[in-house]
């Protein structure tokens, strides 16, 4: 097995660099190709009638006001999927924290509300001994005899 005797290496052949009926470079043709059949597909969805029922259809886009935030799209889309658990933990705990009384108010029974009230004391504790950087956590703790005691008397 010499060197000699070896079939050199062979790159593949590239496409030519325009296109010989309209002068234009195959990448350019390519792209209005494309541009051909993505125009063709909405068309056809609209003749459907797959875009009639889209939320906001008919209705101004929003103002974007003198201050423009180029996050407008994320906090819109947390707005309105209700989408949690993205804040850093010290802000969701707070949230959370504001939000206790009415999640307990929907529970059903005192062990879920002590399952609820743990659970809340754990995330808290747990969020106290990362180091995670971002705001403090000074959201306290709950006293669990007292808040299942509120809660009862919220019941009533």
């Amino acid at each position: 097995m010499g060197s000699h005797d070896e079939e050199p290496l062979r790159t593949p052949e590239r496409a030519p660099a325009t296109d010989a009926r309209t002068g234009r470079s195959a990448a350019a043709a390519r792209m209005q190709h494309q541009q051909q059949w993505v125009d063709l597909q909405i068309q056809e969805a609209e003749a459907r009638g797959e875009f009639d029922d889209l939320p906001g259809k008919g209705k101004p886009l929003p103002d974007l006001g003198a201050q423009h935030d180029p996050d407008w799209w994320v906090k819109q889309l947390i707005e309105r999927e209700r989408i949690t658990g993205v804040l850093p933990p010290a802000l969701q705990l707070r949230k959370d924290d504001a939000d206790l009384d009415a999640v307990l108010d929907r529970l059903p029974s005192e062990r879920e509300v002590r399952r609820e009230l743990e659970d809340f004391n754990r995330r808290v504790v747990e969020a106290r001994r990362q180091l995670q950087g971002g705001p403090p956590v000074i959201t306290p703790t709950r006293d669990v005899d007292a808040e299942v005691t509120a809660w009862a008397d919220r019941r009533r």
